[in-house]
């Protein structure tokens, strides 16, 4: 039975930890026999970990575990948590004696929306990593605890940002799954109708971000404080080059529900993961793959009811 989330996908789990005061967290996700894996950049401003390793040429075909993390370049240190609970479970790349769990990780810019100088550390990735499980809670939890959304306009209020996830079947009875962060510059929009779901505010009144700009003519200057960072996954069997495309098209995902997006400020960043070996046309995939992005995106700034939840 489907939960909508990232772990209807096979071999996944995903865990959170947060710090309520830091109002920051970490997200971690578990490939527990390995995944197939890409990466597509498209904002400004990244700030990630080990993604030239899923260029298709590199060596390491496949990796272990991925952090979606808070605190800026400071949460990249969760990864190393991540890193010792999956070497725990004897997961990791084959060296000699030894094996190296791959890791890779991306970041959001959440700081000052908590207490000064709490952000996530590897004690907190490695907290995400051994409650990873099937069932995840959505909304303001691990990596997306402090994400915040429409900040462009200058004198706005910010909404609530978070963490959504979403999920389909396949033709051919594969599954695709995707899982976003969502602390973007932009406003977030029914990718459907254009309608606002959630946008910054003005003498509480929502401002469309997009018609302020084009009106104005500016805009906050807040480079590299947003960001929206995700998984998308699949059961279908990919190689490293065709999961790079996966992560490529999925941005798509991100134009059909914020707006705008892929800005100066923004540093957005999907990776794609393959773990299985069911068959499905790349057409069906990547349309698929469009849709589960933005089905997450909208998830993210709308499950108020988990609000509290852990896992």
């Amino acid at each position: 039975m489907y939960k909508g989330n990232l772990c209807d996908v096979p071999n996944i789990l995903v865990g959170h930890a947060q710090d309520e005061r830091g109002m920051t967290g970490v997200t971690a996700l578990l490939a527990l026999s390995g995944a197939v894996a890409g990466v597509d950049v498209r904002g400004a401003a990244p700030g990630t970990r080990e993604t030239d390793l899923l260029k298709s040429e590199n060596t390491v075909e496949k990796i272990h575990g991925i952090a979606l993390c808070g605190g800026s370049a400071f949460g990249l240190d969760a990864a190393g948590g991540v890193m010792t609970a999956l070497e725990e479970r004897g997961i990791g790349f084959e060296a000699g004696a030894f094996k190296v769990p791959i890791v890779c990780a991306a970041v959001i810019f959440d700081l000052g929306e908590g207490e000064p100088g709490i952000r996530p550390s590897a004690r907190m990735g490695y907290e995400a990593a051994v409650r990873a499980g099937v069932s995840p809670a959505q909304g303001s939890v691990g990596a997306g605890k402090g994400a915040t959304v429409g900040k462009l306009v200058p004198g706005t209020t910010r909404a609530k940002g978070g963490l959504g996830m979403a999920s389909m079947r396949l033709p051919g009875g594969g599954t695709i799954a995707a899982m976003m962060v969502v602390n973007a510059a932009g406003d977030v929009v029914d990718p459907n109708t254009g309608e606002l779901i959630a946008c910054g505010t003005l003498g509480g009144r929502p401002v469309k971000a997009f018609d302020a700009l084009i009106a104005a003519g500016e805009a906050n200057e807040i480079p590299g404080q947003n960001t929206t960072i995700g998984v998308i996954a699949t059961d279908v069997a990919l190689t490293k080059a065709q999961a790079n495309r996966l992560a490529a098209v999925a941005h798509d995902g991100l134009a059909r529900s914020i707006l705008p997006v892929h800005t100066v400020s923004d540093g957005d960043t999907i990776f794609a993961l393959s773990t299985g070996s069911k068959i499905c046309h790349p057409m069906a995939l990547h349309a698929c793959a469009v849709e589960v992005v933005a089905r997450a995106v909208v998830n993210a700034v709308s499950r108020e009811e988990e609000m509290e939840g852990a896992e």
